[in-house]
């Protein structure tokens, strides 16, 4: 029987299916969620980010090394993380692959299947608990002093979304039976443009960029995700579109809703199709 995703169908009898970015989207905006994934309205996408893509996956082949070997990665162990490994599971390539909703779980008390994609998933051998991991790149400015990149931290408005991704990972993970950890992790590299002369190797048409690596520990809390969902729920299965949000747009996370503004803006100067 075909899946239930895209636009949302009261009589299909299919799960349906609620990726975590779509769990952030209602979260963000009710309305637009509802626009999106009732009536099918497409909004504006944001292009891919390549560079932020090959950063995952050339870190992913750096762990999948230690993952075979099982066995902790020297960066781990630099970290005070030796007693921890990759983790190595039948399903993990499964896991990763975010487009088909690899990585999911069936949440009955709503009909939905909820999911997305890890980026990894290391291992304490001794307790068997999980820890969720999550890679971020990025390119910081100089600290203060103009010694150094300034060190990355999870404080700001748009990080709050990479602390529920983890919240919700950690939640989907119990759910399939496994013992996690509230503890996580994001391994973050920085990309260094302030303290490198350049790029270019000078005989060959290659070029070399070089990133400063964090790890910044998280303790996550899913409390809030069951609660959410069956809120999200709720709203998938509305008549009449909800109101948009005040706030929680903006760098400060202070502005009304992006599409509610356009709205507004058209309204205002009679702007009709």
């Amino acid at each position: 029987m075909a899946r239930h995703r895209g636009t949302f169908k009261p009589d299909h009898p299919e799960p349906y299916e609620v990726s975590r970015s779509q769990i952030q989207s209602f979260l963000n905006c009710p309305a637009c969620f509802w626009m999106n994934r009732v009536k099918g309205i497409k909004f504006p996408g944001m292009p891919g980010f390549l560079l932020n893509t090959a950063t995952d996956t050339l870190l992913k082949k750096d762990f999948d090394v230690y993952r075979e070997l099982q066995r902790p990665h020297p960066f781990m162990e630099r970290h005070n993380l030796g007693h921890l490994v990759p983790f190595k599971h039948d399903n993990f390539e499964l896991w990763t692959k975010a487009l088909q909703l690899g990585f999911r779980t069936y949440y009955e008390s709503s009909n939905l299947i909820i999911g997305g994609g890890l980026d990894d998933v290391w291992h304490d051998l001794k307790t068997n608990q999980l820890f969720i991991v999550d890679y971020k790149s990025t390119a910081s400015k100089r600290n203060d002093e103009k010694t150094a990149l300034e060190l990355i931290t999870l404080n700001g408005h748009y990080k709050q979304a990479y602390k529920r991704q983890m919240d919700i990972y950690q939640w989907i993970m119990r759910h399939n039976g496994f013992d996690v950890s509230d503890t996580s992790y994001f391994v973050y590299v920085n990309g260094d443009q302030h303290f490198e002369n350049g790029m270019l190797e000078r005989n060959n048409d290659k070029a070399n960029m070089k990133f400063d690596v964090q790890l910044i520990k998280y303790d996550g809390d899913s409390s809030w995700v069951e609660n959410t969902i069956m809120q999200l729920k709720q709203c998938l299965s509305e008549d009449k579109c909800p109101d948009h949000s005040r706030t929680g747009f903006g760098p400060k996370g202070d502005k009304q809703c992006e599409i509610s503004r356009l709205f507004e803006g058209m309204k205002d100067n009679q702007v009709h199709f």
